[in-house]
């Protein structure tokens, strides 16, 4: 997956662009509503994403598996704390953020990484806090192109799977937690051989809760 996303990045440079993502500005509204300050953006890339949040003054940081991302967020004069590596690989660090913002990353791990990856990202919010996921879903345009690795996951580029999700399915990873809402959201991208094209996307939106049972132990709900 390192040499995957470095050498896309290489190539490719601002894959995306510099403009963020439209899932950005809904996830900003739950985050203003709740009083989210701190976040962390886990497989930030080269920061298109990470600047709309600093530019409406949240503290954040970012963890990305690609040097040359991180290379291209410096050469843009977008400057947070990026920690190199993997997702797999947190926590880098034992800071607690009010809350996560992942973005097209989810849809990338298989079925155990992701289950992993996600008690990873609540590890490291405080409770009441909130974590905004966004990730390809079954409407996307894309969906069954390539070979099916696990259900509704396909290879549609060698090296890189991609998990389609349902909302039932997107849920049900979510099932420990409060979830606040789901939905599908239209997300236009303009880049490579592709050319302008939009993604349907499904976003959550979960808080973390955590509440002291009979016998003083907690349970995540």
């Amino acid at each position: 997956m390192h040499d995957f996303w470095n050498n896309r990045f290489l190539t490719e440079k601002e894959i995306w662009g510099i403009k963020h993502s439209k899932t950005a500005e809904l996830c900003l509204k739950f985050f203003s509503k709740y009083q989210i300050n701190s976040i962390l953006i886990p497989g930030c890339g080269y920061g298109r994403n990470a600047k709309y949040f600093i530019d409406n003054k949240l503290k954040v940081e970012g963890v990305e598996i690609s040097e040359e991302a991180i290379k291209i967020a410096e050469a843009k004069g977008i400057f947070f704390k990026i920690y190199q590596g993997s997702i797999l690989e947190m926590p880098f660090n034992d800071s607690i953020y009010d809350g996560i913002y992942c973005f097209n990353v989810l849809h990338l791990l298989l079925e155990k990484d992701r289950f992993s990856f996600i008690d990873k990202c609540f590890n490291q919010i405080k409770n009441n806090g909130l974590v905004y996921f966004a990730a390809f879903s079954e409407q996307d345009p894309s969906f069954g192109k390539g070979k099916e690795v696990e259900k509704n996951t396909f290879e549609s580029r060698p090296g890189r799977p991609a998990h389609y999700f349902t909302d039932g399915d997107l849920r049900n990873h979510f099932d420990k937690y409060l979830i606040l809402e789901s939905g599908i959201i239209e997300d236009y991208e303009n880049h490579g051989e592709e050319g302008h094209h939009t993604h349907l996307l499904r976003y959550i939106i979960i808080q973390k809760k955590i509440i002291e049972t009979a016998d003083n132990s907690v349970l995540p709900i």
